[in-house]
């Protein structure tokens, strides 16, 4: 019996960062960061939500969502990896900050006592608001992504995102405080979905 509590927990572990994962790109191309940072953002906060909701109410341990976010850096990294092998440059991929959002999770559920509910809408809010500001500010530290998206042009880039000069002006106003509102909104409905398929699943 022990045994398999334990062998559900990895699964549960690897099936929901392969849902993250899949989520849109899990990577930031710095060849079009900017442009697809918005909807990069609002898919990538809410699945860390929902699997590290998940799988930190399923093991009622605060410290695995952490644990969640920490798998999930480890596949990017290996991901950054292949691109650099293949010539690119280093920052041509920007990792993702996971972690810090997935802390506040924790530190969440640990303040109210493992208090499931609070971890939903408390921590789920805290994630939606906090992962594209980490983000953003990781993203400002690369280099000129048009001067990256011009000399290493990905040979699987689809033709609406090939690179063109871009008109000053024209992009978001602010795509922090838009994703931030956009993110906080819809992680508390959908974490609170993925907590009661926890229960059922659980019952189970």
């Amino acid at each position: 019996r022990r045994t398999t509590h334990y062998l559900f927990i990895v699964v549960v572990a690897v099936n929901s960062t392969l849902l993250t994962i899949n989520a849109g790109d899990y990577i930031f191309y710095t060849d079009w960061a900017w442009t697809s940072f918005v909807v990069f953002s609002i898919s990538q906060s809410t699945m860390l939500a929902v699997g590290a909701v998940y799988y930190m109410l399923f093991t009622g341990v605060p410290g695995t969502a952490t644990y969640y976010a920490t798998i999930m850096t480890i596949y990017t990294w290996v991901a950054k990896g292949a691109w650099f092998a293949l010539g690119y440059p280093y920052d041509f991929i920007v990792v993702p900050v996971w972690t810090p959002s997935a802390m506040l999770l924790d530190l969440t559920y640990w303040a109210t006592r493992r208090n499931k509910h609070a971890a939903i809408l408390i921590g789920g809010s805290l994630i939606g608001l906090s992962f594209p500001l980490f983000n953003m500010v990781n993203l400002l530290l690369i280099r000129d992504p048009l001067e990256i998206a011009f000399k290493y042009p990905r040979p699987t880039l689809p033709a609406y995102m090939t690179p063109i000069e871009p008109q000053v002006g024209k992009f978001y106003n602010s795509p922090v405080a838009l994703e931030s509102g956009a993110g906080a909104v819809l992680t508390v409905p959908i974490t609170a979905l993925g907590a009661k398929l926890n229960t059922w699943t659980y019952r189970w």
